[in-house]
């Protein structure tokens, strides 16, 4: 049998250690589509202290890739989806002029990491209030694929559709305190093909956005308090006031919602706090 020396053996070890803290130590704040991983999913500048951030990029795939990035602009709907937009709406301020980023093309070979850079610029510039904008990373098709992509025959063509992949993270630059509070309203519980949904409104007002966790809690009729929903990273994004949700609740056996008790739901900031944003009582 033939032992490989352990210095061979080393830089494996190290990546493969290396990428098991990346993917389960912070889970909670790691977004990924298609062959792309990225932490932290969300950059926020907090009043011109911290002017660059670091955004760690991870190709999960077994093949190489390319991204291209740039900014792009959303506008949320009600529903929680994006809409794209070219100009600000009312009380909209897109936070893409007051950031810069390097490198704007990535290529990583598989398990490759590699570090991007988003610096603050222009503070002076900055009032008070939010700006965001979203940073869009747009997958590059491979040169051999891309010229498949039209073949023609004799009397038809045929194309060949070469999937691209596309992945956005907010950017937000807060400037002064913020005066958001949060409401949570028109609860309702329904069961669809025997899922239990619990369906309720978040209301935000103030002049900043609000990000934080959504836990829903089931007590019994004895007392018993137990976890039976979650979202993290759940967001009311500025200018927008209104977001409707649909949260698909745990179906276990030892949960019973038909002998009565109550669906707590708590809105809770991220980070280590964990401090309360809003909550809501509805009795079943």
């Amino acid at each position: 049998m033939y032992y490989f020396p352990a210095f061979y053996l080393f830089p494996f070890l190290l990546r493969s250690i290396a990428l098991l803290v990346f993917l389960f130590g912070f889970s909670k704040d790691v977004v990924a589509q298609g062959d792309l991983m990225i932490f932290p999913k969300r950059l926020e500048f907090q009043n011109t202290r911290d002017r660059v951030k670091i955004l760690n990029l991870h190709n999960i795939s077994n093949d190489t890739v390319t991204y291209r990035i740039s900014y792009i602009n959303y506008s949320m709907k009600e529903d929680g989806s994006f809409v794209k937009v070219q100009e600000p709406g009312d009380k909209q301020r897109f936070a893409s002029p007051f950031l810069r980023f390097y490198p704007s093309v990535i290529t990583l070979a598989p398990e490759e990491s590699q570090v991007l850079k988003v610096q603050l610029i222009k503070t002076s510039d900055l009032q008070y209030g939010e700006y965001r904008s979203h940073l869009y990373f747009r997958g590059v098709p491979k040169i051999e694929e891309a010229e498949k992509i039209l073949e023609q025959k004799t009397d038809e063509f045929k194309v060949n559709l070469v999937p691209v992949y596309g992945i956005s993270i907010a950017n937000v630059i807060s400037i002064g305190e913020s005066n958001v509070e949060v409401s949570i309203s028109n609860l309702s519980f329904e069961k669809i093909n025997d899922l239990p949904i619990l369906n309720l409104s978040f209301y935000r007002n103030g002049d900043f956005s609000c990000y934080g966790d959504i836990k829903v809690m089931y007590k019994s009729p004895q007392g018993v308090e137990k976890i039976v929903g979650e979202i993290q990273g759940f967001a009311v994004y500025s200018p927008g006031h209104l977001r409707k949700a649909k949260i698909e609740l745990n179906n276990s056996e030892d949960v019973d919602y038909n002998k009565g008790g109550e669906l707590i739901v708590r809105y809770l900031f991220q980070g280590r706090q964990k401090n309360l944003i809003a909550e809501k009582v509805l009795k079943l």
